[in-house]
């Protein structure tokens, strides 16, 4: 491998080759290089079996790994992570292999941080330098956020003492449509109860959204019909 302080790189061989071919002995060119004899006729060497490619650096990379992680293994290693969404330390306990090694692998096949998934849904949802993908939808209604939010209620004329029947607690329920960012948003006086989630109904316009998935930040993805 070619580094700064290199005597020959890829136009140094090929200026040997060149040399060469117009007559001059070996003995001269290695002189007029500032390299070895063998180094020279290494390269006009290679240059005749291999033409110019054989003049590029080549990959030091081992002709056999015998101790590589075998593929069954490297594979489990990435099903394990798509399917528990779990650290190397985590996974190499569950699968009996080194936590470096586990990382090695996952890096070998490009997996994604966990930082870089979404906690729900385990899809990517930040752009990296590995990917661009985001999980916005190509449809309306075909992925809607959802969130339920618990607020203090403060009444306009004062504490809680001067009125005791009064809600103390607001509902913030929220939907967005990841298509087209048609954001929905009430509030309701009470506790959170199962009927504050919202409904297809409450949606906007609601005949034309035909929703697949709902995704809450608290529950994960609850049924639709809820």
């Amino acid at each position: 491998m070619s580094h700064r302080n290199a005597r020959t790189t890829f136009h140094g061989r090929l200026l040997i080759v060149r040399r060469y071919q117009a007559g001059w002995p070996k003995a001269h060119i290695a002189k007029a290089m500032g390299v070895s004899r063998k180094c020279v006729h290494t390269w006009i060497s290679r240059f005749e079996t291999e033409g110019e490619d054989g003049l590029h650096d080549r990959s030091s990379r081992p002709h056999t790994s015998p101790t590589r992680v075998r593929p069954s293994v490297e594979n489990q290693i990435v099903a394990w992570r798509k399917r528990h969404r779990c650290g190397p330390d985590e996974i190499a306990a569950k699968l009996g292999i080194c936590p470096r090694t586990v990382s090695r692998v996952l890096n070998r096949r490009q997996m994604p941080h966990l930082r870089e998934l979404d906690p729900m849904t385990g899809q990517v949802i930040r752009a990296s330098k590995t990917t661009a993908v985001r999980y916005e939808r190509s449809r309306p209604g075909e992925l809607v956020h959802m969130d339920v939010k618990k607020l203090g209620r403060i009444p306009a004329y004062g504490g809680w003492r001067a009125d005791e029947d009064v809600h103390r607690i607001e509902i913030a329920r929220t939907a967005m449509d990841s298509t087209t960012f048609t954001r929905w948003s009430m509030t309701t006086p009470g506790w959170p109860t199962q009927k504050s989630c919202p409904t297809r109904k409450a949606l906007p316009a609601p005949d034309s959204y035909d929703e697949q998935r709902i995704i809450s930040a608290r529950t994960g993805s609850p049924p639709s019909k809820r």
